[in-house]
């Protein structure tokens, strides 16, 4: 569910990257493979190709159709290549950081993209730029090439990439790319996904798996924590940067991030929301007339929650996608015009109705207040809101945008007071333990929800603080 400027659900995605090796027209593989991860990131986008040892890029700020056209897409001839779609976590936005980040050096240029953040690079910026860095963009993707040591013996590299990548504290999924092989990267925690396909005798990478069937790419296998895998010449060669294994996959990925047709480590997206949609009406039953889920990301969870119950599922709520991304309001009643541009009520459903309300997270309440209201106007009779989700409590640092305590309501109301503030009759939040079951696994990252976070933390925890929790 992504409104910009008119209803900020304060949650964003964070990025996504893909890569191709030996395959024909790599770069129009590319382009299909990053639309595909669009929800990953709209603020921008590229794609770099390599082609008889050159690299050569084409990158754009907008969406993945309107960067890319027939015209450039003939002009990134070659068989490999890597792309990246952004939506800025650290570092802002800008021409400047929109990745693949292609660098040029004696010993041979590189290309690299970058999906996650990394906690401790204001560190080691400091450390780089003391001995003589200079960065040419204020992500914090960046980091790893200048920490790679260049050596001009093409076999030693890839052990330089795994010296940098111990230095590196945070959630990464890498890829980085030669003049004639790729190298797929994953942090220790295990936070961020990221599979490996294969397609016409070549491989792909992807952050999630739903790419893979709009290529007809066959999946292969899930990169592991903590490994890297070189794709080239000599097929796929694994290596292990990191004997610190850990499976602590972003909660949020099943929750709200990815696509409902991706699996994630062996659950389906769908499956999962769909399970916590069963399990939240079994932690929290209520009596209602329709079950209605916030577009799009919480639908299959509604789907879940009506079965369960028995309480039939309505489409009361549409979202218009041909809004356009910015939306700019000159005045109150032209912003509240745009509310209802983004998001409608289906009045002859809604009206005279008890309706559950199911979405799939809840960070500042501004969305769901407005939400509320809407369904209200329309002639709910009562509006029973159920999160498929624990309370967000903690802010995001593994390239999530939530980043400060000031713009999480659960971090300063219980549960009533937020009840109070988005107008429902009613409120219940999904048990984190209903996460575990859901996803079928013992072992996520919930630290936005508990506060326990899987890698320290350095600069980030003090650049929350700003309300004195620490």
């Amino acid at each position: 569910m992504i409104f910009d400027e008119v209803i900020d659900k304060g949650l964003h995605e964070e990025c996504g990257v893909f890569g191709v090796y030996g395959v024909e027209n790599a770069a129009e593989v590319s382009y299909f493979g990053l639309h595909s991860l669009q929800h990953r990131g709209q603020e921008g986008c590229g794609i770099v190709v390599s082609n008889e040892g050159k690299l050569k890029r084409h990158k754009g700020i907008g969406l993945v159709s309107e960067v890319f056209n027939d015209s450039n897409l003939k002009n990134l001839t070659g068989n490999m290549a890597i792309g990246h779609v952004r939506y800025s976590t650290a570092g802002g936005g800008g021409i400047e950081n929109v990745q693949p980040f292609l660098f040029n050096h004696h010993t041979g240029n590189f290309a690299l993209a970058h999906n996650g953040n990394l906690v401790n690079s204001n560190e080691l910026k400091r450390y780089l730029e003391g001995k003589g860095s200079i960065f040419q963009s204020t992500s914090d993707s960046e980091v790893l090439a200048h920490l790679i040591r260049k050596d001009t013996d093409k076999s030693k590299f890839v052990y330089n990439v795994m010296e940098a990548l111990q230095m590196i504290e945070g959630a990464f999924a890498f890829l980085i790319m030669l003049d004639d092989r790729i190298f797929a990267c994953r942090d220790k925690y295990g936070l961020r996904p990221l599979s490996i396909g294969k397609i016409n005798g070549g491989y792909v990478v992807s952050s999630e798996t739903c790419a893979f069937e709009v290529i007809n790419a066959q999946f292969v296998r899930d990169i592991l924590p903590g490994e890297v895998v070189e794709i080239g010449p000599d097929g796929i060669i694994s290596r292990d940067y990191s004997k610190y294994k850990r499976y602590h996959m972003c909660a949020m990925e099943y929750i709200y991030f990815s696509r409902p047709d991706s699996d994630i480590e062996g659950r389906n997206v769908h499956a999962f929301r769909k399970e916590s949609g069963r399990l939240l009406y079994r932690e929290n039953p209520v009596e209602a007339d329709i079950v209605i889920g916030v577009p799009d990301s919480s639908l299959s969870a509604a789907i879940g929650y009506s079965e369960e119950s028995g309480i039939p599922y309505e489409m009361g709520l549409i979202k218009n996608k041909y809004v356009g991304r910015t939306f700019i309001q000159p005045s109150q009643s032209m912003r509240e015009k745009g509310v209802r541009m983004k998001l409608s009520a289906v009045s002859s459903i809604v009206k005279g109705k008890r309706v559950v309300l199911i979405d799939d997270s809840l960070v500042r309440g501004t969305t769901c207040r407005r939400i509320v209201a809407l369904l209200k106007e329309v002639g709910a009779l009562e509006v029973h809101v159920r999160i498929a989700s624990p309370q967000i409590t903690n802010p995001c640092f593994y390239g999530v945008d939530i980043s400060t305590y000031d713009e999480l309501i659960s971090a300063h109301k219980n549960v009533d007071e937020v009840r109070e503030y988005i107008g429902s009759e009613s409120l219940y939040f999904l048990s984190k333990e209903a996460l575990f079951e859901a996803s079928k696994r013992n072992d996520l990252c919930l630290a936005c929800f508990t506060g326990n976070y899987p890698t320290a933390l350095y600069q980030s925890i003090k650049d929350a603080n700003k309300d004195g929790k620490f």
